[in-house]
């Protein structure tokens, strides 16, 4: 018995330009973007996640400073929780962190005033200021990961200090830095370290056990002002000064790598995907994603202003937190918030959006309508999955090259079959409802009658009116590099057939003949402009080439 003839196999467009690769897959799922700005439009100047807590209570919250105000955003529902704004007048907040718990909240400021408030009354509940605090401007303050009473501060009058709730004077001190401190935090996994980063282009480490030592355990000097500091894990420090993010050994004291993909100073560290990428963002307003492998920039994002803080806000339990938002705090005092949705959140919204443009399109009925028939075959596949019906009752089944349903043929693929060539172009130039003609199918055809040596012959015998069909999908797709030897090839044989019946249709009454004049006059033009931009792009690469060899 013969076989079955198979339709032809359509004809790809060769591939365009190349794929995505995993981690930029992964960070465009970040697109759910929210711009809130700032009440007084001051830049967003520190954005602050509370330390996770594995074992107790966990704040759904983070803490956005930016002017006189410090306030609070639930990761959930990207919504403003409560907004403090309890400074002087002449005042302004620097470095807004909750705790972990999320029940205080602690801030610095212009003033050198350090303040703790309650997060559910906005009192507050401490202020440390006076002769034993510090006299100049708080940058930066952090809670201890592991003492929930206890924190460090940082101030432009170059000391670091050591606090708790519950003492009005600092536990400890640290002098040595000779100019502004900016940024500081405590290192991960070692209780009591602190490190700190000044505008004396140094990065310092501090034992604050003993009360005694004053003086930092460790210095690496830089060549610019240290922005930012982040700590990677409990021996590796990702440090910010200029452009440049250095990469720093603890154990071997010295530089790992250093990172130079900024135009501008960087102002703003984060790392992401359980510290396998390190974000960086950036005056230039770019944020840059590397891998912290080969420190190779996998992805990136485009702001439109400086970038002055930035942090990625995860949710889920310890062993399972997922990055949730990527959020970026602007000069113009803009928030940026990029939400990444995934399994069922995901497919829920892609749900809302079709049912609201169905709404609109006034087609809310038939959408239901179809939903509900989705929704019982999706319950009769899922209660019959797993089962198979061929053989019920039976006592043998005879399996053997079982018959696949075929496609049932178009009438092109029909014509084609039967070796009416010229029909098959007629009917696969007919356009198909509100989509029009299938560039596809038409491509398909034309290589395949190319292949069988009868493109001559379904083009050969045309009245005017059906050559003008093939001269518009010509005129289309004579400038489309993917397809243009196949079309060179139709409209060669186009003039070789119809060039001396060209003045005879010019001259003549019949519209369709005028048409056809039209179109290929058209094509003529399109054609003439092609090449001369083809030579324009010849001679600006000859120049080019002339100026890399000078």
């Amino acid at each position: 018995m013969a076989a079955e003839v198979q339709p032809l196999p359509p004809v790809r467009a060769p591939a365009g330009p190349a794929p995505l690769t995993a981690d930029q897959a992964y960070w465009r799922t970040f697109k759910n973007q929210l711009l809130l700005p700032s009440p007084h439009n001051a830049g967003i100047t520190s954005i602050a996640l509370p330390d996770h807590n594995p074992t107790g209570a966990q704040a759904d919250t983070f803490a956005v400073t930016s002017g006189s105000r410090v306030q609070i955003y639930n990761t959930k529902t990207r919504k403003l929780v409560k907004t403090i704004a309890r400074f002087g007048v002449d005042d302004t907040a620097r470095s807004g962190v909750l705790r972990r718990d999320g029940r205080i909240l602690l801030a610095g400021g212009d003033s050198g005033i350090v303040q703790a408030f309650d997060t559910g009354s906005r009192a507050i509940l401490r202020q440390w200021r006076g002769q034993h605090a510090h006299k100049q401007v708080v940058h930066v303050v952090r809670w201890n990961p592991s003492v929930l009473t206890e924190f460090m501060s940082a101030s432009d009058d170059r000391t670091v200090r050591v606090w708790d709730l519950t003492e009005d004077e600092a536990k400890w001190t640290g002098i040595g830095h000779e100019d502004y401190v900016r940024c500081g935090c405590y290192l991960p996994g070692q209780d009591g370290i602190v490190v700190t980063g000044s505008y004396d282009q140094t990065v310092r480490l501090w034992d604050t056990r003993q009360p005694s030592n004053n003086r930092p355990s460790m210095t690496f000097k830089h060549a610019a002002p240290i922005e930012d500091i982040l700590p990677m894990s409990s021996s590796m420090i990702a440090s910010a000064a200029g452009n440049e993010v250095t990469i720093l050994n603890l154990i071997a004291g010295k530089a790992e790598h250093v990172i130079r993909s900024h135009q501008k100073a960087v102002t703003a560290l984060a790392l992401a995907q359980g510290g396998a990428r390190l974000l960086t963002g950036a005056l230039d307003g770019h944020v840059k994603v590397h891998n912290t492998t080969s420190w190779e920039v996998v992805a990136a994002f485009k702001y439109p202003s400086p970038i002055l803080s930035m942090a990625i806000v995860a949710s889920g339990r310890q062993a399972e937190r997922e990055d949730r938002h990527l959020a970026v705090g602007l000069q113009t005092g803009l928030l940026s918030l990029r939400t990444r949705l995934a399994g069922t959140e995901k497919a829920r919204t892609r749900e809302k959006a079709k049912k609201m443009e169905a709404l609109i399109a006034g087609e809310a009925d038939e959408y239901e309508r179809k939903q509900k028939k989705k929704d019982v075959r999706q319950g009769i596949r899922a209660r019959d999955r797993g089962k198979d019906f061929r053989g019920e009752g039976a006592d043998i089944v005879i399996t053997g090259n079982e018959r696949t349903m075929q496609k049932k043929l178009r009438p092109w693929q029909r014509s084609l079959r039967s070796g009416k060539y010229g029909l098959a172009l007629d009917q696969v130039l007919e356009p198909e409802g509100d989509v029009g003609v299938n560039t596809e199918d038409v491509l398909t055809l034309l290589t395949a009658l190319r292949h069988r040596s009868a493109l001559r012959t379904a083009l050969a015998g045309r009245s005017a009116e059906q050559l003008v069909p093939v001269l518009r999908w010509i005129l289309k797709h004579i400038n489309h590099a993917r397809h243009v030897n196949l079309t060179y090839d139709v409209v060669l044989l186009l003039l070789d057939l119809y060039s001396f019946r060209l003045a005879e249709w010019q001259e003549s009454e019949d519209e369709e003949g005028k048409q056809v004049q039209r179109l290929v006059t058209k094509i003529q033009r399109r054609v003439r402009q092609a090449a001369d931009m083809a030579s324009q792009a010849q001679s600006t690469l000859g120049v080019l080439e002339m100026l890399e060899m000078g």
